[in-house]
């Protein structure tokens, strides 16, 4: 039990779920927040690589009016959590953290729901010309969110330590459990990914996807660019893009008499 990063954690917890709604609306994004994370926890490179997976997971997720998908937040911290004090396989962490990313639904709903009674004062404050009076409404949101956050990251972070030795024991006596874990965990990157081509995919979109598996399965099985196979076919993508536009979007530009950007 480390007071230091107790402290750091919840700091980093209350600016992430923040940020959810304000300030940059990115950092609070698992592959930025896991690395951080891992940083106050001692472990840059857990950070990493449960941030990409994480990022992969929740990519599609998003709120639609008042539903909210698992919160990727606190699922970062755990997650986080649960892979570094608890010292849990990386997949099983990640498939015990939608527990509690699933309850940070509610802690969301519950902070919208306090703040509705509390929005005829930023009205009033709006009717007045005060931007003191909505600054301070918005003040007390970000306190409540905020504070919410951390107090569940540091009951997180203590139970992880705590439970640490226990979790050890489970993955050896009920292997299967924590195995279990580990295939669902494995499994959400997929199913994230899968809604979010579900919600984006067009019909005349599936050759480069196609293409897509080909080149990662081609340039991932080549030593000297297995490393770096992500990266390369990232660039293969923008090379496809920007061709598409050269051809397509100047074709309708001179058909049209105008431009636009597709979207």
């Amino acid at each position: 039990m480390n007071i230091v990063e107790i402290i750091l954690l919840a700091v980093v917890t209350f600016i992430f779920a923040i940020d959810q709604f304000s300030l940059t609306e990115i950092i609070y994004r698992p592959i930025i927040a896991c690395p951080i994370i891992g940083l106050v926890l001692g472990d840059l490179h857990t950070g990493l690589v449960v941030g990409g997976t994480y990022e992969l997971m929740m990519i599609g997720n998003m709120p639609v009016g008042g539903a909210q998908p698992p919160n990727a937040v606190l699922g970062s911290v755990v997650a986080m959590i649960f892979a570094i004090k608890a010292r849990m396989n990386i997949d099983a962490a990640l498939g015990a953290c939608m527990i509690f990313a699933t309850f940070g639904q509610y802690v969301v709903t519950l902070t919208f729901t306090v703040m509705s009674g509390l929005m005829a004062k930023a009205d009033e404050a709006a009717i007045k010309a005060s931007p003191a009076g909505i600054v301070k409404v918005n003040l007390i949101s970000c306190l409540i969110l905020g504070s919410l956050f951390a107090l569940i990251a540091v009951i997180a972070y203590v139970g992880g330590v705590a439970m640490s030795g226990t979790l050890e024991q489970l993955s050896e006596k009920a292997s299967w459990f924590m195995g279990g874990l580990s295939a669902a965990g494995g499994m959400m990157r997929f199913v994230g990914f899968a809604i979010l081509l579900k919600i984006m995919l067009a019909n005349d979109m599936w050759g480069y996807l196609f293409a897509g598996f080909v080149c990662a399965l081609v340039i991932g099985n080549i030593e000297a660019t297995a490393s770096a196979c992500l990266l390369l076919v990232a660039f293969l993508g923008v090379a496809v893009a920007i061709n598409d536009f050269r051809v397509n979007g100047l074709k309708k530009q001179v058909e049209e008499g105008g431009f636009s950007d597709g979207i």
